[in-house]
């Protein structure tokens, strides 16, 4: 009986890991991401926001702003990940519930793992997407600066040209980055402080 108990998890784990598995579901529908752009000529700034299956905002003025500098135009069909990405999530957020469910620490921990890993990559196929629209430009473009690129920040400010970039969490980012908090220092304290 004892190893028995020692495999469940705690009351508290079991609630996060619920609310985890909804804050996932969740993440589907709101804006995930959301990269802002001032300039003196738009003082009321421009927006780009991203969701798990669309680009939203003013997506058509800034692509083409983006065309006298030689950047690609931003199109959703472009991007597989707005098509695999809402399923990813649901499936995430179905472990959450399920950890929940089964009350098991091994299938928290392999769920908790599985996230974090998600979280990684999808932070570094988002560089790479910022990184590719940033450097690949058109050598024919209007304005050419030599050694320039336009690659928004990852995350923070930076400034392109006469306009400032700002790239930050929406509000499903800031599910995803708690819930990744949340699960990470729980997982610990199953490991290490509920052993008895």
């Amino acid at each position: 009986m004892g190893n028995l108990k020692n495999n469940s998890l705690k009351g508290i784990t079991r609630i996060f890991a619920l609310l985890g598995g909804i804050g996932l579901f969740i993440m589907i529908i709101a804006p995930i991401w959301r990269i802002e752009l001032t300039a003196p000529q738009y003082p009321e700034g421009l927006e780009m926001t991203i969701y798990s299956y669309k680009v939203g905002g003013q997506v058509q003025i800034i692509n083409g702003l983006n065309h006298y500098i030689g950047m690609r135009e931003i199109h959703e069909d472009d991007f597989i990940e707005f098509k695999v990405l809402p399923y990813i999530l649901g499936a995430l957020g179905l472990l959450g519930v399920a950890a929940a469910i089964i009350n098991k620490k091994w299938f928290f921990y392999t769920w908790t793992v599985l996230f974090l890993l998600f979280g990684i990559l999808s932070m570094v196929d988002f560089y790479l997407w910022l990184y590719d629209y940033g450097h690949n430009l058109d050598p024919n473009a209007a304005i050419q600066v030599p050694g320039m690129t336009y690659q928004p920040p990852l995350i923070g400010f930076k400034q392109l040209l006469n306009f400032g970039a700002y790239s930050i969490p929406a509000i499903g980012g800031w599910i995803m980055i708690a819930t990744g908090v949340i699960l990470s220092g729980l997982s610990i304290y199953e490991f290490k402080f509920n052993k008895k």
